[in-house]
């Protein structure tokens, strides 16, 4: 199994404040789909970035490339036009970080 990182590229800058309501109804969907992939043990860690460019990763495993592709191209924000997906091979480093 292979890491995987596909970039989430919002339409537009400052796009978590100016959602529309259909594009936050699609955003929800897609939160979900994250949850479940999490949940499942496919998606590593995922998260938005913050400030005026709202750009989200998703680190996960997967196969090959092609599978890692159909992850990304089903996610609904890509899939429906909402954000541009790109995808990239991804070299892990885990590492231990006690808590203080």
């Amino acid at each position: 199994m292979a890491d995987w990182i596909y970039f989430i590229h919002p339409p537009r800058e400052n796009f978590a404040s100016t959602m529309t309501t259909e594009e936050s109804a699609v955003w929800r969907i897609h939160f979900e789909r994250f949850e479940r992939l999490l949940h499942d043990g496919v998606i590593v860690l995922v998260g938005p970035t913050l400030g005026d460019v709202n750009t989200g990763i998703a680190v996960f495993e997967a196969p090959d490339e092609a599978a890692a592709r159909q992850i990304m191209n089903e996610d609904p924000v890509i899939a429906g036009g909402y954000a541009r997906g790109e995808l990239r091979p991804f070299a892990s480093m885990h590492w231990y970080r006690p808590h203080h």
